[in-house]
């Protein structure tokens, strides 16, 4: 049974920070590109950062710089540290897996809640 469960989501300040863990199983993590997405009310899902599994990193321009992507194969989990911290920020962010292998797999977890607020 694939699982994808997310953690670390919480109320911060402006400019605090915060480090999102996404727990993966049931699939073969190392070869899955790893990704974090985030949906603010009202709007729409946007990608956040990505890991594919030769460690190669993408980043939105809203958050070059102050936020990075990084995984631990051995512990099946990817991680989100989340830096200088705006309000915009504010959402609720989902881990993703996806490999493209003959067909497209994708994998979403259930989202954690990070609010960004003084």
């Amino acid at each position: 049974q694939v699982q994808l469960v997310e953690s670390g989501g919480g109320l911060v300040q402006p400019g605090g920070s915060l480090r999102l863990s996404c727990a993966a199983s049931g699939f073969t993590f190392s070869s899955y590109a790893m990704s974090w997405h985030r949906q603010a009310p009202g709007k729409e899902r946007e990608p956040v950062a990505a890991i594919r599994s030769d460690y190669g990193t993408n980043y939105a321009d809203s958050v070059k710089g102050r936020f990075t992507i990084s995984r631990d194969n051995a512990k099946n989990t990817v991680y989100l540290q989340m830096n200088s911290l705006k309000p915009e920020d504010t959402a609720v962010y989902y881990c993703s897996g996806a490999r493209y292998y003959g067909t497209y797999t994708d994998y979403w977890g259930q989202g954690t809640q990070v609010t960004v607020s003084s």
